[in-house]
């Protein structure tokens, strides 16, 4: 078995991947259908939307089988984006790259496989839409067309959950993706019975920016505050804009005191980003974190208001001791 290999570009691609916030997220029809029509198109079991992640690949939508998850480095997918086109397998056992690979060699093996690299619009290759038959199977010209045909309605439809949940200013998820990325990581959290924090920031003093320097200054400092958030928090925690100057984030596997410790190295990195870029202001932030209990778990809702009641009491706090 020839185990995929890794893009040139793929410290990027992660990323761009991630981007989407798409990941782990619940079914869809709108991919469902995608998935249903190829099986139906081409005669085939199984049909699946596949995203390759650092060592998995998960699946958004699969036709004909069960599960979510697979291994990375016995996937077909992982050979596929590697591609520029279409990848087709007309018959695995004469294949070198997966004759003794677990899935042609074990139960229901996969015989024929196609599939066709999915892109963002940046061109990072995420994932792909491909098709599996238990039987080997001729693919022409005309299949490779059809099978781009709705790989390109795929990626049609994962920009638009882009869209849908990213801030258009700060290009970070908006409130309608993190409550819906947030309630499933505590879920997670819950199941695996780890810890989590969630923190409400709020820019102090954010008015007098707009009404001393206009709005145009005061949008380029919340660029400049999601662009720290950016660089300064991991994969694994999730960070939103939820509206006007009001930012959240919700760390994953981390308890209450590693996650202020966490706001502090971001808290000093702001102040430096702020200096080394000359701006004619300076970001403070008022803040409220509060612990997930995944033995006694609160809803990302009770949570969020609860960290908001503790920011304001922050801000009022600051406020008095100016």
């Amino acid at each position: 078995m020839k185990a995929p290999a890794l893009p040139a570009d793929e410290s990027y691609r992660l990323a761009q991947l991630r981007a989407l916030n798409i990941l782990h997220t619940p079914a869809e029809e709108r991919f469902d259908r995608l998935t249903r029509l190829a099986r139906r198109l081409f005669g085939v079991p199984i049909a699946l939307v596949s995203l390759l992640e650092e060592d998995h690949q998960w699946f958004k939508s699969i036709a004909g089988q069960s599960g979510e998850t697979a291994p990375r480095n016995t996937s077909f997918c992982g050979h596929a984006i590697l591609q520029d086109d279409v990848m087709v397998v007309e018959n695995a056992l004469e294949d070198e790259r997966f004759h003794d690979n677990p899935l042609v060699t074990g139960e229901n093996p996969v015989r024929f496989y196609a599939g066709c690299p999915l892109r963002t619009p940046a061109g990072a290759k995420v994932g792909t839409l491909c098709i599996v038959d238990h039987h080997a199977r001729a693919f022409d010209a005309e299949d490779c067309h059809t099978l781009r045909d709705l790989a390109a309605m795929a990626e049609a439809e994962l920009v638009a959950f882009q869209t849908a949940t990213s801030d258009e200013l700060t290009q970070i998820t908006n409130r309608r993706g993190f409550m819906t990325l947030g309630q499933l990581a505590l879920n997670e959290c819950q199941l695996k019975q780890l810890p989590a924090s969630l923190t409400f920031l709020d820019l102090d003093r954010f008015k007098e920016i707009n009404d001393t320097l206009g709005h145009r200054e005061g949008d380029r400092a919340l660029m400049d505050f999601a662009d720290a958030m950016k660089v300064s928090f991991r994969h694994a925690d999730l960070f939103a804009r939820l509206g006007g100057d009001e930012f959240v984030v919700l760390f994953n596997g981390l308890q209450q005191a590693d996650a202020e410790g966490v706001l502090e190295r971001f808290d000093r990195l702001l102040q430096k980003q702020t200096r080394d870029l000359n701006r004619r202001y300076q970001l403070h932030f008022s803040s409220g974190i509060v612990e997930f209990d995944p033995h006694h778990p609160l809803s990302l809702e009770q949570l969020l208001e609860s960290s908001d009641e503790r920011m304001y009491a922050a801000k009022k706090l600051r406020k008095q001791t100016r």
